[in-house]
């Protein structure tokens, strides 16, 4: 019986580990298409939207996901593989360092919400104010925040936003949870 537990524990370990390599290696693969393509530009043109190549960039044909959308979903599944390999661990941290880490994790969590919402906001109002000119441009909108002369993509902003916030407000849950008794305690 405990054989039965222990190769199942390993199988599932084995799949956790499997689908974080993929989406590591995902993650990589986007993040350094994505350096490559804006080095290109703003060689080309001395300017750069950060997340455009990502927004612009659909994959595996056009009419299909953006690189972004990938970059978002991988984000998120890779952190709940590492939690589940190793959110475990956290116990073994002592109180007061963990009271440290989830107010960190907390205040990330509040940024990355005020973000999202700031962001959906702008984009939402954005789409608007175009929309009643009859002008439909959904993924080249961008905000000159925070700095003047390095625009974001709001589609980027949005989503990548709302993934800090998911990983982060499960990241402060996963260190909030009460420990579970041990059987033999």
């Amino acid at each position: 019986m405990r054989s039965a537990l222990e190769r199942d524990d390993r199988t599932t370990r084995k799949i956790y580990l499997g689908v974080f390599y993929f989406c590591a290696t995902v993650m990589a693969a986007i993040t350094f298409y994505s350096i490559y393509v804006s080095l290109g530009e703003y060689q080309s043109s001395g300017k750069v939207v950060i997340g455009e190549v990502l927004v612009e960039t659909e994959f595996p044909l056009p009419g299909l996901a953006k690189l972004v959308t990938y970059l978002m979903i991988v984000s998120v599944v890779a952190w709940y593989c590492v939690v589940k390999l190793g959110g475990d661990k956290v116990s073994s941290i002592p109180r007061s360092a963990k009271a440290v880490l989830q107010l960190i994790v907390l205040v990330i969590a509040v940024v990355a919400l005020y973000e999202f919402v700031y962001n959906f906001i702008v984009w939402n109002s954005l789409i608007t104010a175009d929309a009643i000119r009859g002008v439909f441009k959904f993924d080249e909108l961008n905000v000159k925040y925070p700095k003047p002369d390095t625009p974001w993509n709001l589609v980027f902003a949005t989503k990548m936003s709302l993934a800090a916030f998911l990983i982060s407000a499960h990241g402060f849950y996963t260190m909030s949870k009460p420990e579970k008794k041990r059987p033999s305690e």
